[in-house]
């Protein structure tokens, strides 16, 4: 099957042949590498204003990067000094490394993992690039198009989705083993805890520390957020538990 980028990249690497050289097929490398780093940074531009440890220029280098290496791959190794050969294999094992890139990003902290989505990005600006470095330059457009809309869009969905959860803020002195009594009272009342991060408060008290967790139901309901603070409230002797994002 002929696709329509197939039928574009002839049309271009024909179009510029002079005399036996190739200028189309080096436009063709061109238009390629211009696109990644179009569509990379775009990904990688909604990563940097989120704020997230790999931003513009990860995703940037990983794009264009994987799209070098595509071209390489199929332009950097002539039939006439190799006579069998695979413009896959490089493709292959850019996939595996960047997974191991990626994996460098999720960390997983106090109970709770970040950097997923990020390490996700960096993954699929990978495959956008080697997209662009094999010249499916439509295919790889309507792919960003999509990971935009996941990304933005999608966000508040899950924004929505996620409403319903209380967040919970606990300052408590920091020699008492709050984090456990936490988990201990949330498994009673059959609740997961996601998103959680601890600080030092600031105020002029010493000695103090907040703890911020997101609390998730399995029966969600309003007399068990209400049942949770108490409970939290008789176990932890906490100077303060309030909730950040609910209404009960």
């Amino acid at each position: 099957m002929i696709t329509l980028d197939q039928k574009i990249a002839e049309f271009i690497s024909q179009s510029l042949d002079f005399n036996g050289w190739p200028f189309g097929n080096l436009l063709l490398c061109a238009i390629a590498l211009v696109l990644s780093l179009l569509l990379c940074g775009a990904i990688g531009l909604e990563r940097e204003k989120r704020g997230r440890t790999a931003g513009l220029r990860t995703h940037l280098l990983v794009g264009v990067g994987s799209c070098i290496i595509m071209i390489i791959s199929i332009y950097g190794f002539p039939a006439i000094f190799v006579d069998h050969r695979d413009v896959a294999r490089l493709a292959a094992q850019v996939v595996a490394g960047v997974g191991f890139l990626g994996a460098g990003v999720i960390i997983y902290k106090n109970g709770g993992t970040r950097g997923l989505t990020t390490a996700g990005t960096i993954w699929i600006s990978m495959a956008i690039g080697i997209a662009c470095g094999s010249f499916n330059f439509i295919l790889a457009t309507i792919g960003t198009i999509i990971i935009m809309i996941v990304l933005v869009s999608f966000k508040k969905i899950e924004s929505r989705i996620n409403g319903k959860d209380p967040y919970i803020s606990v300052i408590v002195e920091s020699n008492k083993p709050a984090l456990k009594d936490i988990l201990d009272t949330a498994k009673k009342f059959d609740c997961s805890i996601h998103d959680l991060s601890i600080q030092t408060e600031e105020s002029s008290e010493t000695g103090l520390i907040e703890i911020i967790f997101r609390a998730k139901f399995e029966n969600h309901s309003e007399k068990n957020v209400v049942e949770f603070i108490a409970a939290l409230e008789d176990k932890l002797s906490a100077r303060e538990i309030q909730l950040l994002n609910h209404k009960v």
